[in-house]
């Protein structure tokens, strides 16, 4: 393998630092963004949960109710 690719004429050790901070600093805020996402849907789920079912009980009946509708 060629050793000169990772030394980059001497500026390699800032190029491979570099890129392992920003790859850390990446990798750590994702990680934080998907906690909070988490979170956040637990909340919405907690207090909008209920919200859902009745829906889909509204459009289950509209969808009989056109069905029946489209049958006559």
């Amino acid at each position: 393998m060629d050793y000169e690719l990772f030394i980059l004429n001497g500026y390699g050790k800032f190029v491979w630092s570099a890129f392992i901070f920003t790859f850390l600093i990446c990798l750590t805020l994702y990680l934080k963004t998907r906690k909070s996402l988490k979170k956040q849907e637990k909340i919405f789920l907690q207090e909008y949960g209920h919200l859902q079912s009745e829906s889909l009980k509204e459009v289950k009946q509209k969808k009989i109710a056109k069905e029946a509708l489209s049958a006559s």
